[in-house]
């Protein structure tokens, strides 16, 4: 096998240094495991000379053709970014976190060589996440229609004024208040905007839906999870206008009386996945969470 029968994309932040020294890194290992790479031709350019010849430049129009994964490295809101990228298509991401939170991201920057190994001898799942269709809806006419991997978020476009929304569920009402917005999350989001808004942090495995109040004035204004077959609505009633950001990358204005159906999507977002530490173990360690106190029931065999 020749080393161009075998390519990746990778993606990079070229705006951190940090990450261009990583795509430097990686780009190497991965030439050394005899697996090639494409980057955009802007990314390309970044890299130093001792590394920039190992690199196939990526079609512009058709950046995927040729690549059996996508590596990005980066934060989360780059993973976000190449989701845009590999939407519809069955090439899985695989995110390489450098230094964040993170919860996207698979590897560490800090050992590139086990990652390029890993992806040379395929030893790598894919795992298929819940994404959101997104329609904009105004007197029954289509504004728009959009997509997220981790939220829509509904929000008061003017900074003094809140927005008066009605939240509606399988198309029953639900309630109505004031607030600065609505989050409506999958379970990846969970830990996103949504948690920052005080929702619940929901397990991968869990299939639903969930709606987040931010700051909203009203006796009941709960985070709720629903089924994932639901579809769950929020209409703006307040005068003034509102704004729909999906994963804080695609924006629509919303005029009062415009509504936003959120409902499960046939295309989910493919992540790549290493062997690792059960979900629990991945939030003590990205939160850093007191658990000093616990004894395991069983002592492992080996002791």
């Amino acid at each position: 096998m020749s080393r161009t029968d075998r390519r990746v994309l990778v993606l990079v932040h070229t705006g951190r240094a940090v990450a261009v020294r990583a795509a430097e890194e990686l780009v190497a290992s991965l030439d050394r495991a005899g697996v090639g790479c494409l980057m955009p031709a802007q990314e390309a350019d970044t890299l130093g000379a001792g590394v920039r010849h190992l690199i196939r430049v990526a079609d512009r129009d058709r950046p995927l053709d040729g690549a059996e994964l996508v590596v990005v490295l980066g934060g989360d809101g780059n993973i976000l970014r190449a989701a845009e990228m590999v939407r519809g298509s069955d090439v899985p991401l695989l995110g390489v976190n450098l230094g964040h939170v993170g919860f996207l991201a698979e590897a560490e920057g800090d050992d590139l060589d086990e990652t390029a190994t890993r992806i040379a001898e395929r030893r790598y799942d894919v795992e298929e996440r819940m994404t959101l269709d997104v329609l904009v809806d105004l007197d029954g006419q289509a504004l728009a229609r959009t997509w997220a991997v981790n939220e829509a978020s509904i929000e008061k476009a003017d900074r003094e004024r809140m927005i008066e929304v009605v939240l509606e569920v399988d198309g029953r009402p639900l309630t109505e208040y004031g607030c600065d917005g609505v989050v409506l999350a999958t379970p990846t989001g969970s830990t996103a905007y949504a948690f920052s808004a005080g929702g619940p942090v929901v397990w991968p495995e869990v299939e639903a839906l969930l709606l987040v109040p931010i700051s909203a004035h009203a006796l009941f204004a709960r985070p709720l999870v629903v089924a994932p077959s639901s579809v769950p609505t929020v209409e703006v009633i307040s005068p003034g206008t509102a704004v729909l950001w999906c994963d804080g990358r695609r924006s629509v204005d919303l005029p009062s009386g415009a509504r936003v159906e959120v409902r499960r999507s046939d295309l989910p977002v493919r992540l790549a996945r290493f062997a690792r530490p059960p979900f629990t173990d991945r939030l003590v360690a990205k939160f850093q969470l007191p658990v000093h106190g616990w004894r395991p029931r069983f002592k492992p065999e080996n002791e």
